[in-house]
């Protein structure tokens, strides 16, 4: 990460060391001029080298530091702290000012977390915690820290609070920053326990699962135990923790975990240019957000990802809020997030982009998750059924790479879809898994182009809902509304030649016209043909 040099006199510092002789820290409008688009900026450190604890080793000293950041200012900004010998606890707490904004215009977000003596080099050697905007307030020490941070020794040398303007009103962003250093033994830290990457299960089956949600680990507001009993409720087999940049909260799902629900473990990174899911990488991974599409630099994360045993997910990839909507491309992609949440807009966009791409010969497979933070957000709507070999960490990411998938509302909805030709015809065994004259999602059924091919759609629990089997060419059947009792069969003919892929939609009825009704659940593709 490039850091811009030291603030000049004419930014109201001394010259030195970036201070205004005031307790003050500013980011100087002629400091981002002359380094152009540099994503940090580095102010002048906050000193506690000569700080020493009282006679009995006990004691703290606190030092508070004020700036103003401007508009255009570095994506972020490091403070650094220096920390002596004897240090028991590390605290720092923050706050800023929210002037009035014009109609239209962002006001100001502060973002803070926090990187200790081994730097801030981008990989995240030395990360120990982020917040984002959360918290106004956090602690370090050996046996414990703050949610989102990372317990553990504070050593002596240079630590870093990096502040985050994420948004910056026309009036600056002004700030004020005190750390806070108590002396004292260190303690010992515990070991950290992870979730097993294997549950109970049935065996090869259809396995439910919620693979993005958030705890008071990041900016949720639910515990791990109020998250896993949620799960529980919705008919979850699976679920995965996925806090915006941080993995501080690994090691505190374990106890939740049991024979009846698997628990993954992974990130959200959370960039300037879009969000991603790390999702079920080993226990304990850090994944750095610190960049943007042009500096050309996802694809090394995207591998730190897979070599960690994860999928790259895309997230909410047509999300309007700042920062959200996703900007990397879909080349390193094992999957997408098509559905987040209840159904909006956002997620229409998401699927018609998505099924455009499949159009065009470029299948990701399509996932669906919460994104649940808080009461009253749902865990589990939308939710992905995977078909998975057993309730395990690998095999639930085999079938999700795979696209043996398909994503519904809740537990009240299932679906079983395939395509097949009769006995009689010539059919080879499909390459990607399917049974003779058969195939399922996210395979391949090879015939001849001319081949007849029967799709089949068995749905249960959707009621007043109907179905829609989409090609290359777009929908080419829609059944009638199916009945209070929501279940239904769907049976229709085609030839490879006529569809290359079929996928199926289940719709609730349309509230405006025009426009299709929101999803109850839809599918990955059945590929047709050689």
């Amino acid at each position: 990460m490039r850091h811009i040099g030291e603030q000049t006199a004419d930014d109201g510092t001394d010259g030195k060391d970036g201070r205004d002789g005031k307790g003050g820290h500013g980011v100087g409008r002629r400091g981002l001029l002359t380094t152009g688009a540099a994503a940090a900026f580095t102010l002048g450190s906050v000193s506690f080298a000569r700080a020493t604890p009282d006679g009995d080793g006990s004691g703290e000293r606190t030092e508070t530091v004020r700036g103003v950041l401007p508009p255009g200012s570095p994506d972020y900004v490091y403070l650094p702290v220096e920390v002596p010998r004897g240090v028991r606890e590390l605290s720092v707490s923050y706050s800023y000012e929210r002037p009035a904004v014009p109609a239209g215009t962002t006001g100001n977000a502060l973002d803070i977390g926090i990187f200790d003596e081994r730097g801030t080099g981008l990989g995240g050697a030395g990360f120990r915690g982020w917040s984002g905007g959360a918290r106004t307030e956090f602690f370090i020490r050996a046996d414990d820290a703050t949610p989102g941070y990372v317990r553990g020794p504070v050593r002596a040398g240079t630590w870093h609070v990096v502040l985050g303007p994420y948004t910056v009103a026309p009036q600056g962003l002004p700030y004020e920053v005190k750390v806070t250093l108590r002396f004292g033994p260190p303690g010992r830290t515990p070991a950290a326990v992870y979730p097993p990457e294997r549950a109970a299960g049935r065996g090869r089956a259809w396995y439910r699962g919620d693979c993005h949600l958030h705890s008071w680990f990041s900016d949720g507001r639910r515990t791990p135990a109020e998250i896993a009993a949620l799960a529980r409720a919705a008919g979850l087999d699976f679920i995965h923790t996925s806090e915006h940049n941080t993995h501080a909260g690994h090691g505190h799902w374990a106890e939740h975990a049991g024979d009846d629900l698997l628990i993954l473990t992974g990130e959200e990174v959370t960039t300037r240019n879009g969000h991603v899911l790390a999702l079920g990488t080993d226990p304990g991974t850090f994944v750095d957000w610190r960049y943007r599409a042009r500096e050309n630099r996802f694809g090394r994360f995207a591998r730190e990802i897979r070599r960690a045993g994860g999928l790259v997910v895309p997230a909410h990839p047509h999300a309007g809020c700042v920062g959200c909507n996703w900007k990397f491309g879909f080349g390193e992609a094992d999957a997408v997030e098509v559905w987040n949440g209840s159904f909006t807009a956002d997620d229409e966009v998401s699927l018609q982009a998505w099924d455009g791409a499949l159009a065009r010969g470029r299948w990701i497979p399509a996932m669906g998750s919460s994104d649940a933070h808080r009461h009253p957000d749902p865990v589990g709507t939308p939710q992905t059924v995977v078909l998975a070999d057993e309730l395990s960490r690998t095999a639930i990411l085999a079938g999700l790479r795979e696209g043996h998938s398909y994503v519904a509302e809740s537990s009240a909805v299932s679906l079983s879809f395939s395509a097949s030709v009769p006995a009689s015809a010539s059919a080879s065994v499909p390459a990607s898994g399917g049974r003779g004259g058969s195939a399922g999602i996210g395979e391949r059924l090879r015939v001849d182009d001319g081949a007849a091919v029967t799709v089949l759609l068995e749905v249960t629990g959707t009621p007043g809902c109907s179905v829609r089997l989409v090609t290359d060419q777009g929908v080419l059947h829609t059944s009638a509304p199916l009945g209070d009792g929501g279940a239904g069969t769907v049976e229709w003919g085609t030839t490879p030649r006529y569809a290359s892929y079929v996928r199926a939609e289940v719709r609730h009825p349309a509230t405006a016209a025009g426009v299709p009704g929101r999803l109850a659940a839809f599918t990955n593709p059945v590929f047709l043909g050689g």
